[in-house]
């Protein structure tokens, strides 16, 4: 970056996006061509995204690698600081991949929380059929199977008899009736009947949800087709997995240092 004599000029802006295409419209109209923010929670990602894309070229450093000396501390002197370290080409800037890989990214993390979801709620009515005394866990291999919901169904409702629910079962497990018959006689009370329904009715809901995001994922996946491929040929890599990857690191790896120059650092 060529060195210019330095001119301080301080601004307040909102945090609206008409606020925040102002102060893009003053930042080009005096001339910037560098812009420095810190990258503190989720608070910058707005400002990038009305900045980018431009004349800007945006650095967002890792707050504590622009940390100042403890003492009196405001925002106008943390901006004054990071506008010298921006000045003085003392900033890294943090690895921000480009808008569709951020996409990705948003839709891979919600698939976690989703699935962390739905595996809490399988937990809980499982745990809610133990203390009803219902060993379908113990005759079944899947509670959450054709088979098994159509119980937990028939449990809901509580007309069918334990045999007549036994019935239900389907393919390989109808092998095992006789046994199923004793596991679903336990003692479940209207109480439970109201938790069970609540139970199964959310865990479907988010099975539903999480098939609606990975075709979406998939969707944005197919600009990445050759990636993909390759990093399921490593052992223990489905097309979950590589997607994270992908949408983490991104596929463009010169953005990052080698093993030499992180060393050197």
């Amino acid at each position: 970056m060529p060195r210019i004599p330095q001119q301080k000029q301080l601004r307040t802006f909102g945090t609206t996006t008409r606020e925040l295409l102002g102060l893009r419209e003053w930042l080009l109209a005096e001339g910037c061509t560098h812009v420095a923010m810190e990258s503190t929670g989720v608070y910058w990602k707005p400002i990038y995204a009305v900045l980018e894309g431009g004349d800007l070229e945006i650095v967002v450093a890792n707050a504590q690698h622009i940390k100042k000396v403890p003492g009196r501390k405001t925002d106008v002197k943390d901006a004054e600081w990071i506008a010298d370290l921006l000045c003085h080409g003392l900033l890294r800037s943090s690895f921000v991949p480009p808008k569709p890989i951020r996409e990705l990214r948003d839709l891979t993390r919600y698939r976690k929380k989703l699935v962390e979801s739905q595996s809490a709620e399988r937990n809980r009515l499982q745990k809610l059929l133990e203390t009803a005394n219902i060993k379908l866990a113990s005759v079944a291999s899947d509670v959450f199977g054709v088979s098994s919901r159509r119980m937990l169904r028939a449990l809901i409702e509580g007309e069918a008899t334990p045999r007549e629910m036994a019935e239900l079962a389907k393919g390989l497990l109808r092998k095992k009736i006789l046994q199923l018959e004793p596991a679903l006689e336990g003692k479940l009370e209207e109480h439970h009947r109201f938790l069970l329904k609540l139970q199964l009715s959310r865990l479907e809901a988010a099975e539903k949800d999480l098939a609606v995001l990975e075709q979406r994922i998939q969707e944005k996946l197919k600009p990445y087709a050759t990636q993909l491929a390759l990093l399921q040929e490593i052992p223990g890599v489905n097309w979950t997995l590589a997607a994270v990857i992908v949408a983490e690191l991104g596929v463009d790896m010169s953005v990052f240092a080698n093993v030499a120059l992180s060393r050197n650092s």
